[in-house]
């Protein structure tokens, strides 16, 4: 069956558009007056950001993807076995849904497949890819924010055995502890017992490799998170000049994060849709935690919120870690 992506009148995408437009201003204003600047990590991710964000995945000096790959090339068998036949796959934030396809090609008689992100252009891209790889999946794509209620309200779900929300990436660990507890809370309203989660988590660990993961070398990062103050320029009429801004990243071991930091480089003004904002030379604005786990802890996590934790795998180095757990 070929893939169908969720579509609505023209007139109701440019709602859509708009309250997106109008939420995202909200938030940039709101974020800019506080006395610690920050902004939402999930506007990284516009189209631009998205690709930067695959090439982070591919540097040398970005641990995380290549040994999350290393875990589900050794265990995919053992982890679809745990999820079984006939199961519907719901994959929030799947950008580009590489990481699904080998799962996908391995389970049994799949249900279908879902995959959510904010970013259309990804989503679209990502349909003529699945398309000739698994032309007999059935596929519904959502565009939208996986943290909003209205966008699961959505969700086109086929009969299925079972459902298994995939959450790879170690995206939890971009909410903090608080905000964690409420989207796992939140996963597990949307299941039924013994529905399953699948979900990486980075593991704590020597704080030279957490930094070079989010500082890399040659500077993919930076212009991953810079891309953030030109999106504002471009959608919000903003007139930051992003060579007075330097991205910094640091592990907070107390906190047990790598928070992601845009610093002025001077004194200046900035305007954003009319209001003008002030920088003290070394102010910063942050956009970006990745918060780290132990094994124990996280499936101290999912206990806490409505999960059986199963099994978990990791790497030789306990890099990071891929747990299952279902619905109690």
């Amino acid at each position: 069956m070929n893939l169908a992506v969720t579509t609505t009148t023209t007139r109701a995408q440019s709602g859509a558009h708009e309250r997106e437009t109008d939420q995202f201003r909200q938030d940039v204003l709101e974020g800019l007056q506080r006395e610690q600047k920050t902004l939402p990590c999930k506007y990284l991710y516009d189209e631009t950001g998205s690709r930067l964000f695959e090439q982070i995945c591919e540097l040398r000096d970005y641990y995380l993807t290549r040994t999350e790959a290393s875990i589900f090339n050794a265990c995919l068998s053992e982890m679809a076995g745990r999820i079984g036949p006939g199961a519907l796959v719901i994959e929030p934030g799947a950008g580009n849904c590489e990481k699904a396809q080998p799962l996908l090609q391995q389970l049994v008689d799949p249900a279908g497949y879902i995959p959510m992100d904010i970013s259309p252009e990804i989503l679209l891209a990502a349909k003529a890819d699945i398309e000739a790889r698994l032309p007999q999946l059935r596929v519904s794509a959502a565009v939208g924010d996986f943290t909003q209620p209205v966008v699961w309200q959505s969700l086109a779900r086929p009969p299925a055995q079972k459902q298994v929300i995939f959450f790879p990436g170690s995206t939890i660990g971009n909410f903090d502890p608080q905000q964690a507890r409420q989207l796992l809370a939140a996963f597990a309203t949307q299941l039924r017992p013994g529905d399953g989660l699948l979900i990486g988590a980075d593991l704590d660990k020597d704080a030279v490799i957490l930094e070079r993961a989010y500082h890399d070398s040659e500077q993919v990062t930076a212009r991953f998170n810079k891309n953030l103050l030109a999106r504002i320029n471009r959608e919000l009429q903003g007139n930051f000049d992003l060579n007075l801004f330097a991205h910094r990243a640091f592990y907070h071991p107390l906190r047990q994060r790598v928070e992601m930091h845009l610093v002025s480089l001077k004194s200046q003004t900035i305007d954003v849709c009319g209001r003008r904002v002030t920088f003290r030379e070394g102010e910063t604005i942050h956009t970006e935690n990745s918060h780290k786990y132990s094994l124990e802890g996280f499936r101290t996590l999912l206990a806490d919120t409505g999960f059986s934790p199963l099994q978990a795998w990791s790497d030789n180095q306990q890099l990071y870690a891929v747990h299952y757990a279902e619905v109690r």
